[in-house]
């Protein structure tokens, strides 16, 4: 598929549903099933206000979710039925992308599953999504790193199409788990992820901000799919108070600020969606250049925070997977710039998966074996560097994969 910028995807649906219906005694899966009038209504409204893109109702539509709602051994079902419900809806005239969310998961030790559980998870409905016929994959509403880049790894595993991530922020600038934007930008550019930007978190006017620093750091199409401002309660309802002409305001800067891909989130309404692409009628939109002074540098990253590294960096601090580990971390002192860990064997990838959330500097993997620095890679929830005697041949497509620095 090839795509076109500036380009518009469609507005809110949970809050849509609620108006046609939906009350939440069910997951909203379940009864988009049970009422398919409802988002084919939407749907075809979106499209014809300018939505070249509809997001296909399977946001929760995993088996953990689906699961926690009495669903099980369904996950392919729903997803199939899902989108091609939005296929009727659109009737070829947009596209459908398979709609992916956050399982709301952290890993050991923090949490209480491990990467590769996530990954699964995703494979299943990522798999049933590329078998049902989806134009593109959207990675929405993320809150966490790792949550990210088990969806990315498990859709680029069934798939080749475009990949959009979006993830919700603070007005800080930092996700719901405590990343920095610019960190989870890096990684994800990285991963070679087709763009990136936010989805619900605030209005359009407290996205515009975070907009603007993305645009410093990544070199990604960016997307901004705000809410209709921020919600209010109301007569015991929730109601958001941004109507389409105080939306569509801040369009031009955010188009100013490196915006390629408009849409909304939770409030936004069809009218909400005519009035962005009214505003975007006759506009280019150019990609993102990083600034310039960041782009001659490394992008490394941990998964809280960015680091641009100059070229001629080398490792000032070498440590093994021991028992020591966790103490060396620990005493890291400020002269360490660029750290490095080596691992040697498959009975250092447990040490090193627990312990990674103590490193707070960027890191240097040192490795003689491709396999086994893929398994580390895998486990790293950053975008790290590599030092070591393994040919070109042998990194590429783990810098592929994986934003690995050679």
């Amino acid at each position: 598929m090839e795509l076109y910028y500036p380009l518009i995807v469609d507005g809110a649906t949970g809050t849509e549903l609620q108006k046609r219906g939906y009350d939440g005694s069910i997951c909203a899966e379940q009864w988009v099933l049970e009422h398919p009038e409802a988002i084919i209504d939407l749907q075809q409204k979106y499209v014809a206000a300018g939505s070249r893109i509809v997001y296909a109702p399977t946001f929760s539509a995993n088996s953990l979710k689906l699961g926690e709602n009495g669903i099980t051994g369904q996950t392919a079902e729903y997803n199939k039925k899902l989108v091609a419900i939005s296929k009727q809806a659109v009737a070829g005239k947009a596209f459908v992308a398979g709609d992916i969310s956050a399982t709301g998961k952290f890993l050991r030790p923090l949490g209480d599953v491990d990467f590769e559980t996530l990954v699964e998870i995703y494979t299943e409905q990522a798999a049933a999504l590329e078998e049902a016929g989806v134009d593109l994959f959207v990675i929405e509403t993320q809150m966490s790193v790792s949550d990210a880049r088990a969806a990315v790894m498990a859709v680029r595993s069934v798939s080749d199409k475009p990949v959009f991530v979006t993830f919700s922020a603070t007005e800080s600038g930092k996700t719901i788990s405590g990343s920095d934007l610019d960190a989870v930008a890096l990684i994800m550019e990285g991963m070679g992820v087709d763009a990136f930007g936010l989805n619900c978190s605030a209005g359009p006017d407290g996205m515009l901000e975070l907009i603007r620093q993305l645009r410093s750091v990544s070199r990604l199409p960016l997307i901004a799919k705000p809410n209709a401002g921020l919600p209010e309660v109301k007569d015991g309802k929730t109601v958001y108070d941004c109507p389409p002409d105080l939306f569509t305001s801040f369009t031009d800067q955010l188009l100013a600020a490196g915006v390629c891909i408009f849409g909304g989130c939770c409030g936004t309404t069809p009218e909400h969606i005519a009035a962005l692409s009214e505003k975007l009628a006759g506009k280019n939109a150019l990609l993102p250049a990083p600034d310039s002074d960041k782009a001659a540098l490394l992008p490394a990253a941990t998964e809280k925070k960015a680091f641009f590294l100059p070229r001629d960096i080398r490792c000032n601090k070498v440590l093994d997977c021991t028992p020591a580990l966790e103490e060396a971390l620990e005493d890291l002192d400020d002269s360490v710039e660029l750290l490095a860990i080596r691992i040697q064997a498959e009975s250092d990838l447990a040490c090193f998966a627990e312990l990674q959330y103590l490193i707070t500097r960027p890191l240097c993997l040192h490795c003689s074996d491709v396999s086994l620095l893929e398994k580390a890679l895998r486990l790293y929830q950053g975008r790290a560097l590599y030092e070591g005697p393994l040919s070109k041949a042998d990194l590429q497509p783990l810098v592929k994969k994986y934003g690995l620095i050679v």
